[in-house]
């Protein structure tokens, strides 16, 4: 059972190099990482469906899953895998683990057999928690598995203390270059994370939040459920995203909305189509987000619907959310706030020389140093200190262009949107704003391929609002020369039904890639 317990310090090759460029998170230990848990207060602190958990019944509950863990053998510091399903049962386990000092591996439930063992080995978890949605799930590792349980039990206390470098969960990243990779979070980047956004947001236990993530990345764990937990906010969390039920959470007492621009777009879409459900959008005093850029036109259809606008954010796996538009002052779309306090920015060049102007013109790649920047990833030295510096500067392979007052404005990838056409740099992320002001233009997506002349050809791929009435090819490239420099336009226009998405709604790229080659090679 404990074969893994010695392994819990094996991904920490390059701790050390970490430990003397990043900063110490003192704010707060573990065992105080969720002080609501130590309250009685009677209001509802968790509600999922139509169950609903106080302070001190999600503490019972948390303390019951910590005897569990203990009646198995497991002890602090072990990883344990949680099988992040739509259920109450895994928040509370993931919870749970936290407080009983165990380290999450959240798992997707979608997660197919060749992705499930390779994170499976690779985390090296001593036990797999998973509920009733994927308890026929098969895979070949011998690992004790165990369903779900919050029932009655015995109880065990919280695991006190833990350091703000403990390790407390191992997030995989999406594998885009590559098997995926365990990026190790520590209880420090939490901590700081959440209690610099609570700064930005004015966050508190007078909000409550309303999601509908899951909880196997960053956005709906660490911010909804964590963050929620660690500020004293009520969390209504919807597990599987339906626009009228997230309106009804909202009508029903909800004040902060986290989702994504997919849906954002069907909230619009919906109370467009039933302008009675605008009451739920115009209850929240804060939308918030993130995880991919939130189109200008997106930007004024929920200004006009909610009487407020969105604000967003911008952050990845290893370092949590790194800037964010602050509540004190309206939303700003197209730009995704500056730093967080405590959190520290600068864009590099090719060289990662921090050389570039902050003119909101020049694009950089943005690097990131502070407490919120992981301690690397697992078992892995060597592509941690690819993108890690010995200073504690990690480098996101993000690009953006800076505002003179910090604010950045992320226009893509270094690896699949930097477009070198005919001499210029291109963000594909601009082209792509772009295209999404024309108004037939539903969804879009830029890549660049081989081209002989050019270095690189712009490709654009689009979704119509209205496939009957779907904009001409020309029509297109035209309006997008007509907006920005000519250099910038798409030489050649892809309709498509749907553009591919990963489970968080970022467009894979790859698989357009994939596409254009195959079409290429057919003409």
């Amino acid at each position: 059972m404990h074969a893994a317990s010695a392994a819990v310090g094996r991904g920490l090759g390059c701790h050390g190099l970490v430990a003397r460029g990043q900063a110490r998170y003192a704010g707060a230990m573990a065992a105080e990482l969720f002080p609501p848990l130590d309250l009685r207060d009677p209001r509802p602190l968790l509600i999922v469906g139509d169950r609903r958990l106080s302070a001190a019944e999600l503490a019972t509950a948390t303390a019951r899953h910590r005897g569990r863990l203990d009646c198995l053998g497991v002890r602090p510091g072990d990883r344990v895998a949680v099988v992040a399903e739509a259920s109450i049962e895994a928040a509370i386990a993931l919870i749970g683990n936290v407080t009983y000092g165990a380290v999450s591996v959240p798992l997707s439930p979608k997660l197919g057999r060749l992705e499930l063992d390779h994170i499976l080995e690779d985390a090296a978890p001593v036990l797999v928690l998973a509920g009733t949605e994927a308890a026929a799930c098969a895979w070949d590792r011998a690992l004790p598995r165990r369903a779900f349980d919050v029932g009655s039990g015995t109880t065990a206390p919280l695991h006190r203390p833990r350091s703000s470098e403990d390790p407390l969960l191992i997030l995989y990243t999406s594998g885009t270059t590559g098997a995926p990779k365990g990026a190790e979070i520590t209880v420090g980047n939490v901590a700081s994370n959440i209690d610099a956004l609570a700064d930005a947001w004015a966050w508190s236990a007078a909000d409550r939040v309303v999601h509908a993530l899951p909880l196997f990345h960053v956005h709906g764990l660490c911010l909804g459920l964590f963050g929620s937990l660690r500020v004293g906010a009520c969390l209504h969390w919807l597990p599987r995203f339906d626009p009228e039920a997230v309106l009804g959470a909202l009508e029903a007492g909800g004040t902060m909305l986290f989702a994504v621009p997919t849906m954002h777009r069907r909230i619009a879409e919906c109370v467009e189509a039933k302008p009675a459900l605008a009451v739920g959008l115009r209850a929240a005093r804060l939308i918030v987000s993130g995880s991919a850029a939130l189109p200008g036109r997106e930007h004024q259809r929920l200004a006009a619907l909610s009487g407020a606008g969105v604000y967003e954010r911008y952050g990845l796996t290893e370092t949590l959310i790194n800037c964010a538009v602050r509540v004190d002052g309206p939303p700003q779309p197209g730009y995704v706030g500056p730093a967080l306090r405590g959190v520290e920015l600068r864009l590099v060049d090719a060289h990662r020389r921090p050389t570039i102007p902050s003119d909101d013109e020049t694009i950089g790649e943005v690097a990131v140093r502070g407490a919120n920047v992981f301690a690397g990833y697992l078992g892995r030295p060597q592509a941690t200190a690819a993108v890690l510096d010995v200073e504690g500067w990690f480098y996101t392979g993000d690009l953006a262009t800076r505002r003179a007052d910090g604010a950045l404005r992320i226009v893509g990838r270094r690896a699949t949107d930097l477009i070198k056409c005919g001499g210029y740099k291109v963000g594909a992320g601009e082209v792509e704003a772009a295209l999404l002001e024309h108004p037939e233009v539903r969804e879009a997506a830029v890549i660049g391929v081989a081209d002989d002349d050019l270095g690189e050809r712009i490709i654009a791929f689009v979704v119509a609002r209205t496939p009957q009435a779907a904009p001409a090819e020309r029509a297109l490239i035209d309006w997008v020369a007509g907006l920005l420099a000519p250099h910038k336009r798409p030489r050649e226009v892809v309709r498509l039904a749907e553009l591919p998405r990963n489970a968080m709604g970022k467009v894979r790229k790859s698989v357009l890639k994939e596409r254009w080659t195959t079409r290429a090679g057919a003409r």
